[in-house]
C-alpha cells in the first residue's frame, strides 16, 4: 500500500515554464502589453498591470491551459518561487471581460511585435527570404451557453460556433507559426473580411523575413477578386482552389486528353465525395482568366492546374464496369511560372493548417471561455502568442522538435516535473534524472539564457 500525502512545498509541475517565460521576457512581451494595452478599470482586476495578466494567461496556455480556470495551475507548488505576478483566474476573467475591439487591435499590434522579435532572435522561419507560404483558412469552434456573443448555428449543423480566420506562414523547412487570428460570428460567411486581413498577414510575413517568393494559399472559399488583388499588390503569387462553374468546367474540358500526366502519391489522401483513399491522378495545365465577368480591371491572368481521378462507385452502390472512365476535377488557380507538379505539389501543402488546426483544438481553442465576443477574441490572440512562442522553444531545443507538434513540445519541454532548491543565494530547478528529452531542455536553456543576457561588447 502506497500513502499519499500532499505537503511537499518545492516541487513543480511545469517546470519547462521557466524557459518559455524568459523567452517571452526576452522579446519583450510584458512591457509591449503595459505600453500598448489600454485598458481602462480600477484595481487589480481592471486594466491595472496587463502586462502580468497577459504573461500569467499567455504561459498558463503554455503549459496546456485550455480555460481560465486552468490557468490556476501556475500557482501551485513553488510556482510562486520562480514567477512573480500571478494572477488569480477570477481577476484574469474580469480582465478578458474589459476588453473592446480596440483593445482586441492592440493586442493584435503587441503580438505582430512578439513574433518579429521572435524571428530576430531564433531561426524561426528558416529559408523564408527565398521562399515561403501564407495559408489563408478559418475554423468553427463550437461553444455552449446561451449568452455567447456572436455564437450562431452555422456549417457545423446543430451546433452553436464562433469563426476564427487565421494566417499561417512556413517554409518547406520549418513548421508553421501563426501570423494573426481574427475572431468572427458563427454564420460569417468564410471569406468575410479576408482580404484585409491578408492585407495585415502580408506586411506581418515580410517584417517577418519573407522577402522572396511568397505564395498564398487556400480554399475555394477564398477564391474572391479582393483576395487575389491583395496578394498580387504585395507581390505575392496565388494558389486558390477554384469553385466549380461554367467558365471552369469549360476551361478543362479544353484540355487535350494528351496534356494529362499521371502522379502518383506517396502518401494517399481522402477522397472527400467517396471517403476512399487516392493514391493515384492525372494532372494538366491551362491558362486561365480569373473573374472573368467582372471589369476588366478585376480580372487576373494565370493558370488552372487540375487535378482528375477517376470517379468509382459511391459506398453501397452496386458494383458495375462502365463503358468509358468518368473523372471528378479538383481546379487550383495559380500565378508565377511553377511547373505543373511543382504547383499541383506546393497547393496540396495547404493541408498544413489542419495540424495547426488541431493543435489549437487539442490546447487554448478548445474552449472559448468568456460570454464576451471580444474577451473570446482576445483569448484567441493569447492563444497565438503562446503558440508561436511553443514554435520558437521547439527550434532552439533542435533535432526533431524544430518540427514536432505543439502536444509533442510540451510533453517534452514544458511539462516536466522539479524541484525548486536554493543554495548560496541561487536557486536551482533539480529536474528528473535520465529525462530522455534532457540535450533538448539544455539546448533550449542554454540558447534562451544567451538571449535575455546578450554578450558585452567592450571596446
Amino acid at each position: 500500500m502506497i500513502d499519499v500525502a500532499f505537503d511537499e512545498a518545492n516541487l513543480l509541475a511545469d517546470a519547462g515554464l521557466v524557459q518559455m517565460v524568459a523567452l517571452a521576457e526576452a522579446v519583450g512581451l510584458p512591457g509591449l502589453v503595459t505600453e500598448r494595452l489600454k485598458i481602462k478599470g480600477e484595481g487589480n482586476a481592471g486594466g491595472a498591470n496587463p502586462g502580468a495578466k497577459v504573461m500569467t494567461l499567455v504561459a498558463g496556455m503554455a503549459a496546456g491551459a485550455d480555460s481560465i480556470a486552468d490557468v490556476d495551475r501556475l500557482r501551485l507548488g513553488a510556482m510562486n518561487v520562480l514567477f512573480d505576478g500571478v494572477r488569480a483566474p477570477s481577476t484574469l476573467g474580469t480582465f478578458l471581460r474589459s476588453f473592446t475591439h480596440g483593445h482586441v487591435r492592440q493586442l493584435e499590434s503587441v503580438h505582430r511585435q512578439v513574433l518579429t522579435g521572435l524571428a530576430a532572435v531564433t531561426p524561426l522561419l528558416p529559408g523564408a527570404d527565398q521562399f515561403a507560404f501564407l495559408d489563408l483558412d478559418s475554423t468553427h469552434r463550437q461553444v455552449y451557453g446561451y449568452k455567447k456573443q456572436g455564437a450562431a448555428v452555422g456549417r457545423l449543423k446543430g451546433k452553436k460556433t464562433l469563426h476564427p480566420l487565421a494566417a499561417i506562414l512556413s517554409t518547406p523547412l520549418c513548421a508553421p507559426v501563426v501570423t494573426g487570428c481574427r475572431m468572427r460570428r458563427g454564420k460569417s460567411a468564410d471569406v468575410r473580411g479576408a482580404a484585409s486581413f491578408l492585407a495585415e498577414s502580408l506586411t506581418t510575413a515580410r517584417a517577418l523575413g519573407a522577402t522572396g517568393t511568397l505564395v498564398v494559399r487556400g480554399d475555394s472559399k477564398f477564391y474572391s477578386a479582393d483576395v487575389v488583388a491583395t496578394a498580387l499588390r504585395a507581390g505575392a503569387h496565388v494558389s486558390l482552389t477554384v469553385p466549380a462553374s461554367p467558365a471552369r468546367d469549360t476551361a478543362i474540358a479544353q484540355i487535350d486528353d494528351a496534356a494529362w500526366t499521371p502522379i502518383h502519391y506517396p502518401e494517399a489522401f481522402v477522397d472527400t465525395d467517396t471517403g476512399e483513399l487516392i493514391s493515384d491522378a492525372e494532372v494538366a495545365e491551362t491558362d486561365y482568366v480569373a473573374f472573368r465577368s467582372r471589369p476588366r480591371r478585376d480580372q487576373v491572368v494565370g493558370r488552372l492546374i487540375v487535378r482528375r481521378v477517376k470517379r468509382l462507385n459511391r459506398p453501397g452502390e452496386e458494383a458495375q464496369c462502365t463503358l468509358f472512365d468518368t473523372w471528378r476535377y479538383h481546379a487550383v488557380f495559380v500565378t508565377g511560372r511553377f511547373e505543373l507538379l511543382q504547383a499541383e505539389s506546393h497547393h496540396r501543402g495547404h493541408a498544413i493548417v489542419e495540424q495547426v488546426f488541431a493543435d489549437a483544438g487539442g490546447s487554448a481553442l478548445a474552449h472559448l471561455p468568456c460570454g464576451s465576443f471580444n474577451a473570446n477574441a482576445a483569448w484567441a490572440l493569447l492563444w497565438v502568442i503562446a503558440h508561436n512562442l511553443t514554435r520558437a522553444a521547439g527550434v532552439l531545443a533542435g533535432g526533431s522538435h524544430a518540427r514536432a507538434t505543439t502536444a509533442t513540445l510540451r510533453t517534452r519541454l514544458i511539462n516536466i516535473p522539479g524541484r525548486v532548491a536554493r543554495s548560496a543565494r541561487r536557486l536551482t530547478v533539480h529536474l528528473p534524472e535520465r529525462w530522455p528529452w534532457q540535450i533538448a531542455l539544455t539546448n533550449l536553456h542554454t540558447a534562451v539564457t544567451a538571449i535575455a543576457r546578450p554578450p558585452t561588447v567592450t571596446a
